[in-house]
């Protein structure tokens, strides 16, 4: 049986190709992908911006030809004994039509990250569907722009809840990445550092992952959420997401915004900016927009795309600020990630965040709505729409 994939054979070309469908060694399945979200990191693979984790042991180039999709929720299709005993992240048993999502990060397990680093994956030798793993090398299907998907026996596995639609559990993995929110409650002090409640939190990008940790610091008690981006359609929904101001960077300046946020803080500056824009021309802006002893995240750079200027006596010093830089997320966060969508399903409109969804013949449109302001999460439906 054969099996149809959007490959990626070099920056800004797709193919739709066949393969053939795999054997699966014990431990294994294969998964019939429902959805798959085009992520920051696909665009900037398409761009030719291929340098992850740069300038560190896990520094890696993405090779080509690429089955691309590590945003991936579909359908367990074939599935061994040991996978089907074992596999499941919380223990819990598999069988073929279990809605299933995954984590896309395969870890070593042996370098000093992974034996003395609890839950992020700081892996010297990390690998990812999607992103690591050429189409060229058996078993091939390594990433969700596939009708199946290889899913390994070392992959973190999780059992969609019963009811959720694949609209929702697409967005798993950025949802786990929202556990950045709660690295900074870890900082959350009396003295008023890291993530308190009450605080004034500003967003700085409000594509899919800005919207996620949008409505994850409205359920962690921000007392005022600011959204900024240059599209007017996402920060609408960036307000049902639970922004109370919103700042169009197309029609504002960098100073009109950073004295907008000064002047709904009496002055002061928010508490937290979350930057999650993927370009560094939004970076020191974030800053200037922080309180003295303001707390930052960076985590919208993903890919090697330049650098930014700043003066570290004025930016960082005289502030006091703390800087916070995550690149990935926690493979312990997707059973929380699941369990808040289901929850607050009622509260925010998860299930209209996949605006646009494409065929595999239709993957160079795909990636180009991906790019466009007007879009949300945009999702590659390999066999079809969705059920």
């Amino acid at each position: 049986m054969s099996v149809r994939a959007a490959v990626l054979t070099a920056p800004g070309h797709y193919e739709v190709q066949t393969f053939d469908r795999p054997d699966l060694p014990d431990g294994s399945l294969l998964m019939e992908v429902e959805l798959s979200g085009i992520c920051g990191t696909d665009k900037h693979t398409y761009l030719g911006e291929t340098k992850q984790y740069a300038g560190t042991p896990a520094e890696t180039d993405t090779p080509f030809p690429i089955i691309q999709g590590h945003e991936n929720v579909g359908i367990v299709s074939e599935i061994t004994p040991g996978a089907a005993a074992h596999l499941e992240f919380y223990g819990r048993p598999l069988k073929v039509g279990d809605r299933i999502t995954m984590c896309p990060d395969i870890v070593c397990g042996h370098c000093y990250e992974c034996r003395h680093v609890m839950g992020y994956v700081w892996c010297e030798n990390s690998d990812c569907y999607g992103n690591s793993y050429t189409s060229a090398q058996w078993p091939h299907l390594m990433g969700g722009w596939a009708e199946q998907m290889y899913i390994r026996p070392d992959t973190g596995v999780y059992k969609v809840p019963s009811g959720m639609s694949p609209r929702v559990a697409v967005l798993a993995e950025l949802m786990a990445c929202t556990a950045s929110l709660d690295k900074l409650k870890e900082f959350s002090s009396m003295s008023h550092e890291g993530f308190n409640s009450g605080d004034t939190v500003v967003v700085i990008g409000s594509g899919p992952l800005g919207l996620l940790h949008i409505a994850k610091a409205d359920m962690m008690g921000a007392g005022q959420i600011i959204a900024t981006d240059l599209s007017e359609s996402r920060l609408a929904f960036a307000k049902r997401m639970g922004a109370d101001v919103t700042l169009n960077v197309s029609t504002t300046s960098p100073e009109e915004r950073i004295d907008t946020v000064r002047q709904l803080t009496g002055g002061r500056g928010a508490g937290v900016v979350l930057h999650m824009a993927n370009r560094q021309s939004s970076f020191v802006e974030g800053i200037e927009m922080l309180k003295r002893g303001g707390m930052m995240l960076e985590m919208g750079v993903f890919a090697d795309t330049g650098e930014a200027t700043l003066n570290v006596h004025r930016h960082i010093t005289s502030k006091n600020i703390r800087l916070i830089g995550l690149t990935n997320h926690p493979i312990t966060g997707y059973g929380p990630a699941l369990t808040l969508m289901e929850r607050y399903a009622d509260r925010y409109p998860l299930d209209e965040m996949v605006s646009h969804e494409y065929a595999l013949e239709d993957v160079d449109a795909a990636m180009q709505m991906s790019m466009s302001p007007e879009s949300l999460k945009v999702a590659m439906a390999p066999n079809g729409p969705v059920r």
